[in-house]
């Protein structure tokens, strides 16, 4: 398997793991252990980030910009629901 699989991989594992800390945090039932999700979150929003940006580098992740259209759109859609 080669890096830029691997590193595939991890990214995806890594966002799984955020998701399933956000749940954690969102229907905790105490302050404890709320904050203790809501630290791993933070950690693991820190590796997917550093993951992110060395696949960036390694031109392995790459972004398309959205239409200003586009973006226009959805800031009118979401704006609206205030």
């Amino acid at each position: 398997m080669e890096d830029r699989e691997l590193m595939e991989k991890e990214l995806l594992v890594i966002k799984g793991v955020c998701d399933l800390y956000l749940h954690g945090a969102i229907e905790s039932s105490t302050k404890e252990v709320h904050e203790a999700f809501q630290c791993a979150l933070e950690e693991s929003l820190n590796i997917q980030n550093k993951i992110y940006n060395l696949m960036a580098e390694k031109g392995w992740y790459k972004m398309e910009m959205a239409e200003q259209t586009k973006v226009n759109q959805a800031m009118q859609k979401y704006s609206s629901m205030n």
